[in-house]
Order: C-alpha cells, then structure tokens, then sequence
C-alpha cells in the first residue's frame, strides 16, 4: 500500500477548499504520496485536527473570519509542537510581507492557480515526507 499524506484545509468558503482539493488533486507531483484532505472551517477544528496529530502540511485561508489564516498561521507556529509547514492562501501579492510575518512556509493568492498550487504543496510535501523513488 502506498502511503498517503494529510493535507489540512482551513478555509469558512467552501468553494475555496474544493479549489484546493481539485487544484493538488490526488497528488500533486509524481514524486510525492499521494494526498488526503481533512477539511476545517473553524480554528477550534483546526487547533482539534493539530493536537490530534497525523498533518503533514496545512493549507489556510488568509481570508477566512473571524481567526484569518494568517493569524492562524502565527499562532499554531507558536503552540504547536514540531508544526507541519504551512501554504498560505493570500488575497493579494501585497500581503506576502503578512504571510512573512505569520511565518509561513509558502503562500500562493487567490484565485488559486493549480499548477502554482501543486508546485508549493508538493515542495512543502517534501520537506516533510520521504521522497518516493
């Protein structure tokens, strides 16, 4: 069997997080597992989904309300042990200093454009899995 990775969405749009999910795919680069989604609309579900652990990589909204992914982002780097790198979605390529700020790994705007999408996702994927042959 081969092995998956768990690629945590946190988005209250719920068009947005089928836009992640299509754009990635089943995965988004031969080189990587294949993804699974586990879907957040809320940051209780988000901090739920972190302490329970298994999340390879986190995909937030940056323009999620109330808690935006950016904030979002900020504060599971500071409480979350051994956090999973974080893409950022952004609203505009003026805030990539935000997403500096929040300590994000990689962020892409909206609209999300799927190959740019795939590209981070599966450079994120493999900081954190094992490159499969």
């Amino acid at each position: 069997m081969q092995p998956t990775a768990t690629v945590l969405v946190y988005s209250d749009n719920a068009s947005t997080r089928e836009q992640v999910r299509l754009a990635a795919g089943r995965r988004p680069a031969a080189d990587v597992p294949r993804v699974e989604f586990l879907e957040c609309a809320t940051l209780p579900a988000v901090l739920s989904a972190l302490d329970a652990g298994g999340v390879d990589v986190c995909v937030l909204d940056g323009e999620t309300a109330p808690a935006g992914g950016m904030g979002v982002c900020r504060q599971i780097k500071d409480e979350i042990f051994d956090c999973p790198p974080v893409l950022l979605l952004m609203g505009r390529p003026q805030d990539a200093w935000l997403a500096t700020w929040s300590r994000a790994e990689a962020a892409v705007t909206h609209p999300v454009d799927p190959v740019e999408f795939a590209d981070s996702l599966a450079a994120l994927l493999r900081t954190r899995l094992p490159v499969e042959a």
